[in-house]
C-alpha cells in the first residue's frame, strides 16, 4: 500500500510540474489566437463597412481630438466623458484597429480604454489622450501590460530603440510612427504625454522594471510617411505560429521529465534482494 502511495505521489508531482511548465506557453498561444481572431474580425468588419461611415467616425474622432487640446483635466474625465469616449470610432466594446511593432514581432488589437479586461488581451487607448487617428497637434497614448504569464503583449517593449517603427491600422487609416524618445517616469508624471502644437505623436506605455512595476516606460514615436506606402494595407497576421524560447523550453523539458518519471517508477517497482541466511 505504501509503495502504491509513493507511485501516485510521483505521478501527481510529475503532472503538476509539467502543468506549471507548460502554462505560459499554452496560455500565450491561446491568447495569440484570440488576438489574431480579434484582428481578423476587425479587418472583416472594415471590408464590409460603408466608406461614408469611416468619414463620419473620423470626423467625430477629429472633433474629439480638437476638443481635448485645451482641456487641463483631460486625463481625469468625468463618468459622462468616459462613457462618450468609449463610443468613439464605432468602438462599442470592440477593437478599433490594431498595432504592429515589427522589431519585437508584435501584432495586437487596439481598444478604447485601459480597463483590465482590455489590457489582458490587447492594447488600450488612454482616456484623455488623442484618438490614434493622427493629425497635427495630437498625442495618442497606448498602454499595454508586460510580464503576464498568459500573454507577451508589451513584454519586449524595452527592446525598442530610437529609429524603430510601429504602425497603427485604424478605420481606413494607416499611421506609421518612428521612435524618437524613450523615457522612464513615475506613474503620476504626465509631462511627456502632453500635446505639442503641430506635432503628431503616439506614445506606447508599459510598466517597468519588469515584475516590479513601480515606474512607467514611455516609448514615443513621431509620425512619418508610411514605409512602402503603395503596398501597405490592412491584413490579417499569422495565427500564433512564432516559435521562441517559451515554446522550445517545455518541448525539450517535457521528454526529460517523462524519462525521469519512468526511471523513478521503475526503481520504485524493484524488490530489494533478500539477504541470505547463514
Amino acid at each position: 500500500m505504501k509503495k502504491h502511495l509513493s507511485t501516485i505521489l510521483l505521478v501527481a508531482i510529475f503532472f503538476i510540474g509539467l502543468s506549471v511548465l507548460l502554462y505560459p506557453t499554452v496560455a500565450d498561444y491561446v491568447n495569440s489566437k484570440h488576438q489574431s481572431r480579434a484582428i481578423a474580425e476587425y479587418v472583416e468588419t472594415l471590408s464590409n463597412a460603408d466608406p461614408d461611415q469611416f468619414k463620419a467616425e473620423l470626423e467625430e474622432g477629429r472633433a474629439y481630438n480638437e476638443a481635448i487640446r485645451s482641456n487641463p483635466t483631460r486625463f481625469a474625465p468625468s463618468e459622462e466623458e468616459l462613457a462618450a469616449f468609449h463610443q468613439l470610432l464605432g468602438a462599442r466594446n470592440t477593437a478599433i484597429g490594431y498595432i504592429e511593432i515589427p522589431a519585437i514581432r508584435v501584432d495586437l488589437p487596439l481598444y478604447l480604454g485601459t480597463e483590465e479586461t482590455v489590457l489582458q488581451v490587447g492594447v488600450g487607448c488612454m482616456p484623455g489622450s488623442s484618438l490614434p487617428i493622427g493629425g497635427e497637434s495630437t498625442h495618442a497614448v497606448l498602454t499595454g501590460h508586460r510580464g503576464l504569464p498568459s500573454s507577451r503583449l508589451f513584454t519586449d517593449l524595452d527592446q525598442l530603440a530610437p529609429g524603430d517603427t510601429f504602425v497603427l491600422f485604424v478605420l481606413n487609416e494607416v499611421l506609421t510612427y518612428e521612435v524618437d524618445q524613450i523615457r522612464i517616469v513615475l506613474p503620476e508624471e504626465l509631462n511627456d504625454l502632453a500635446i505639442e502644437e503641430g506635432k503628431d505623436y503616439c506614445t506606447l506605455v508599459t510598466c517597468t522594471p519588469y515584475g516590479i512595476n513601480t515606474h512607467r516606460m514611455l516609448v514615443r514615436g513621431h509620425r512619418i510617411e508610411n514605409i512602402q506606402a503603395d503596398t501597405v494595407a490592412a491584413r490579417v497576421t499569422a495565427d500564433a505560429i512564432q516559435v521562441d524560447t517559451l515554446l522550445v523550453t517545455p518541448v525539450v523539458a517535457a521528454p526529460m521529465l517523462l524519462v525521469l518519471l519512468i526511471i523513478l517508477l521503475s526503481q520504485g517497482g524493484k524488490k530489494k534482494p533478500e539477504k541470505k541466511k547463514h
